[in-house]
């Protein structure tokens, strides 16, 4: 059976990340303490961040602009979207 955590962005208990996805005390604060799913979703919004803003991730203001939407989104607040951006469902 897979390991859970209590999910910080879905408030349950859900399967937990196999490793830290970053490297240090964020990585493993984020190992602890948000789901796989979760990290999943961010991961796929990440993307279209990246893409559509066109960012450089070799820029400060890149990395912590994405740092920020990402606790952002983790703790279910409003989160910047890609521009023209529909999803697949709809």
């Amino acid at each position: 059976m897979s390991r859970t955590v209590f999910c910080r962005k879905y408030q349950q208990e859900l399967e937990a990340l196999p490793f830290p996805p970053l490297p240090g005390k964020k990585g493993q604060d984020i190992q602890q303490n948000v789901s796989k799913k979760a990290w999943e979703e961010w991961q796929a919004l990440q993307t279209r961040l990246i893409n559509e803003k066109h960012l450089n991730m070799l820029e400060p203001e890149s990395r912590k602009y994405l740092n920020d939407q990402m606790e952002r989104f983790l703790d279910n607040r409003e989160t910047d979207q890609a521009e023209g951006y529909i999803p697949r469902d709809q």
